[in-house]
């Protein structure tokens, strides 16, 4: 099957992400070879970032081929269970910041996957653990609305759970604060979340859905599998 979604990759990494190989320019090229029709260039920044500034300029300076629409955007980890990001003060020119669950929001901070596992076979209840990962997502949300969910619940199988262990509660109003909010939530292909049932409640509640490699090399950027999987076992429900 074919999907309109997969004309786009909405989380593309450049050699601005310390764990990317890949130029803005390379990166742009591949989207334009793989027949793209949108490429959204993302690097990771904290809050000491410096050089978004400069990033913006390197897009700017790009050849973009016809066709191709280019965004852009940064991706900052969720810090606490208060929904704040790790992010610098932005300058004009960011389309979208990328929320991720890096790591667990934490009451006091970020806390490891490590860490959490261990606290819910220590006793913390999975049902508390997953009210306060919800929680922070939906203040997030509603903290920096118009942006964009990256990987969301990539961090549940890290501390043993699951998107199956979400519930409908939780999950609709994870979807309705997305719709509510305007913020996009992409169908990762890195991570392969969030599933069919998460996409069922955006849909419902009229969020925007796209797809992204979350690429860290150009010759990933725009190439599909898992994200066609997700997509086409919705498609047939």
């Amino acid at each position: 099957m074919t999907h309109a979604l997969l004309r786009g990759d909405h989380h593309v990494h450049s050699t601005f992400s310390d764990d990317a190989v890949s130029t803005l320019a390379e990166n742009v090229a591949a989207a334009s070879a793989a027949g793209l029709a949108t490429v959204r260039l993302v690097d990771h920044v904290r809050r000491s970032t410096p050089w978004v500034p400069d990033y913006l300029a390197a897009v700017r300076s790009l050849q973009v081929p016809d066709g191709l629409t280019v965004l852009t955007g940064v991706e900052a980890k969720i810090l606490d269970a208060s929904g704040d990001l790790d992010i610098p003060e932005l300058p004009t020119g960011i389309d979208r910041i990328l929320i991720a669950d890096h790591q667990f929001p934490g009451v006091d901070g970020p806390l490891g996957p490590s860490v959490v596992r261990e606290r819910i076979e220590g006793g913390w209840a999975p049902e508390d653990a997953l009210d306060q990962l919800v929680s922070a997502l939906i203040s997030a949300m509603r903290r920096h609305p118009g942006n964009q969910l990256a990987h969301c619940f990539s961090i549940l199988p890290k501390i043993g759970l699951s998107e199956n262990d979400l519930g409908a509660d939780r999950i609709a109003a994870w979807a309705k604060t997305a719709a509510e909010t305007d913020t996009i939530v992409e169908v990762n292909e890195k991570w392969g979340c969030p599933g069919i049932p998460l996409l069922d409640a955006l849909h419902g509640a009229g969020a925007e859905i796209v797809a992204s490699t979350d690429s860290h090399v150009a010759s990933d950027v725009g190439r599909y599998s898992r994200v066609v999987e997700i997509l086409d076992g919705w498609r047939a429900r």
